[in-house]
């Protein structure tokens, strides 16, 4: 439960139709199981009591004597556990037979929740037995000798506020309106599904489906169990489907015809921080709580949270986004060339991976314009620092592109600057590498004025996350294509390029650009190779990029960010060099926002930009105290 982190299970136990005795000694089992792997909260599907086959069994005095005799085992063997679970059962109230959840904490009951939508179609005739609970908000109900809530219940932590859950069943998902939009306006952050859905060709594709998009929908946790083996078969069959989502995400699933356990982590505070962030989403009176006193304990991570959250994980998926995004990029430019009845556009091309994609993007719009690609001008302004690879590679990429190239070498102006500001030429600081930034975007912006043109600028997300760009320099231009796009999935979209092109000569150029170090190639080289790495100076950039999605995004404290980076590179890099970058990121991201306030324009292609007309209004002095302050409680030996 640290970090907003609950341990959720989902689990489909063997059972045998009508016998509540060794149903309740398998649900014992199922608890136990789940107990011991540090599940917090688990749920069972629809009356596994007695089994959703029961048919007119159900009736019976019998049966229903029987249930509430179950029950009471199960609260006995169940009482020394620290976890929270939902059984599904029949029961008695107003004299008429309710589809239930039962809620179980440490041999109590915590509350007892109604189906509401009954299905009374096809294979599905609940109407047959069952009374709908819709309108029963809260009221009580007497189960084998105790007096417990009854109706549409919140159920609260009261350790953490966020720690909320609900309860749907089977057929309340599957309604235009389920009863989940109502439950988590009142607060719920989790929802658990009691269920049996039997099996049809095509119906576990549509389930899925139906669970992930409710929980994007209501940005919500989703916790889904249904009936498996051991149900009649008389005219149907069980999958034991299982399936746990948060915000749209599928986070774990069972294998069709398998009883067993799945679990994994929902973020609760990650949901609330997105409920907060929308405006839209729907707040009410919470008229129906019950409070359950589950205390706090750390819980180990078995989610997986991708190293570069900014990029799809599969390949398939990888191709359609990355042409996508080319697409996006070039839809934003050509809008822009269109408004501005710009002739020219002119770029700035150093050989490195920013502005190689600036160019790829700059001669798919002039392409989808009907432009001739002689109207872009790639421009190389080599100075102090400018190797011979870079140089060569920017060359090629325009001759292979079929864009106009020129070169402006900038060394004896800047050294003019130099004299003229008294600035020696060997004394390597920021002067000396700024005023070179400086003078190549003087240099593009006067040769665009030349030809009524455009310059495109280069500067990527994670560089303005980390103001690492020159104020007024590279950090200016006058539409920004990769404003929205971070350095690891800058490398992606050139790959992506690379890979799919015909053209021998960019793409061997291409393959050299993703292999060669990033560098501004600000200081002199050293024989003849870049001295300047990048990422040796404000670290590596797959961690800023993770940090920045994370902090962004979803608004994480700095421990948890910390502790998710732990968990995610911990092959790759140590706690004490993921906690300094960290704290580095803090340092830089606070203290350049003056540099984001007065960004260009720039087409937003991703859930995360830093836009100040946008996604991030941010005040330029605002401290960041608070967020360092917990990095230093952080001990990167334990």
């Amino acid at each position: 439960m640290k970090d907003g982190f609950i341990k959720c299970g989902a689990i489909t136990t063997n059972i045998i139709v009508g016998d509540t005795i060794a149903n309740s000694k398998a649900i014992v089992e199922g608890v136990k199981n789940a107990y011991e792997k540090g599940i917090k909260l688990l749920v069972f599907p629809e009356l596994c009591i007695t089994g959703y086959t029961i048919g007119d069994l159900v009736l019976q005095d019998r049966l229903l004597t029987s249930v509430e005799q179950a029950i009471s085992d199960v609260l006995k063997n169940t009482k020394d556990m620290d976890i929270v679970f939902a059984i599904g059962a029949p029961l008695l109230k107003y004299g008429k037979i309710f589809n239930c959840a039962v809620v179980i904490y440490k041999g109590e009951i915590l509350g007892v929740v109604p189906k509401i939508n009954i299905p009374n179609y096809a294979e599905f005739y609940e109407g047959r037995y069952f009374t709908s609970g819709e309108g029963i908000v809260l009221s009580e109900i007497d189960i084998a000798g105790r007096t417990c809530p009854f109706g549409q219940i919140v159920f609260k932590n009261t350790f953490d506020k966020d720690y909320a859950f609900a309860i749907e069943i089977c057929e309340d998902l599957w309604v235009a309106n389920p009863p989940s939009t109502e439950l988590v306006a009142k607060g719920a952050r989790i929802i658990l599904n009691l269920s049996a859905s039997d099996e049809v060709i095509g119906k576990s594709e549509y389930r899925k489906m139906l669970v992930a998009s409710n929980s994007g929908r209501l940005n919500s946790g989703y916790v889904y169990a249904s009936a498996g083996d051991g149900e009649s078969t008389t005219d149907m069959v069980f999958a034991g489907h299982n399936i746990i989502a948060e915000g749209g995400n599928i986070l774990a699933e069972s294998k069709l015809f398998e009883n067993g356990l799945i679990y994994s982590e929902i973020d609760v505070k990650k949901l609330a921080y997105e409920i907060r962030r929308n405006n839209s989403a729907l707040a009410q009176e919470e008229d129906a709580v019950v409070y359950f006193d589950q205390k706090p304990e750390e819980s180990s991570l078995t989610r997986k949270f991708s190293p570069t959250p900014f990029v799809p994980l599969g390949e398939k998926e990888q191709k359609e986004r990355c042409d996508l995004i080319l697409t996006m990029q070039a839809k934003g430019l050509q809008k822009r060339i269109e408004h501005t009845h710009s002739k020219k556009l002119v770029v700035g091309l150093s050989g490195g991976l920013d502005s190689a994609l600036a160019l790829l993007v700059m001669t798919k719009a002039v392409d989808m314009s009907g432009m001739d690609r002689k109207s872009i001008l790639a421009i190389t302004l080599p100075c102090f620092g400018t190797t011979k690879r870079t140089k060569s590679n920017a060359e090629i990429l325009a001759g292979g592109l079929g864009v106009e190239f020129e070169e402006v070498n900038i060394a004896k102006a800047v050294k003019q600057h130099f004299i003229d500001i008294t600035q020696p030429e060997d004394k390597y600081d920021v002067t000396f590498e700024n005023a070179q930034a400086r003078e190549r975007t003087q240099v593009l912006m006067d040769i665009a004025n030349k030809f009524g043109g455009l310059v495109v600028g280069t500067g990527d997300l994670s560089e303005l996350a980390l103001g690492w760009a020159t104020y007024n320099g590279d950090h200016m231009s006058m539409y920004g294509v990769n404003a929205s796009v971070p350095k690891t999935l800058v490398r992606y979209l050139v790959k992506y390029y690379a890979d799919t092109t015909d053209n021998k000569e960019v793409k061997k150029a291409l393959y050299d650009i993703l292999d060669t170090p990033v560098s501004p190639e600000l200081l002199p080289a050293q024989d003849g190779k870049i001295s300047q790495c990048t990422e040796n100076i404000v670290g590596p950039y797959e961690l800023h990029d993770f940090f920045l999605y994370y902090i962004v995004r979803w608004g994480f404290e700095p421990k948890k960010v910390y502790r998710i980076a732990c968990y995610t590179f911990d092959k790759k890099y140590d706690k004490a060099t993921i906690l300094k970058w960290l704290k580095s990121f803090y340092h830089r991201f606070f203290a350049q926002q003056f540099k984001r306030s007065c960004i260009p324009d720039g087409p937003k292609v991703g859930s995360v930009t830093l836009s100040p007309r946008g996604d991030w209004r941010m005040p330029s002095d605002a401290s960041c105290k608070v967020w360092l302050c917990q990095l230093e409680e952080i001990n990167a030996e334990d």
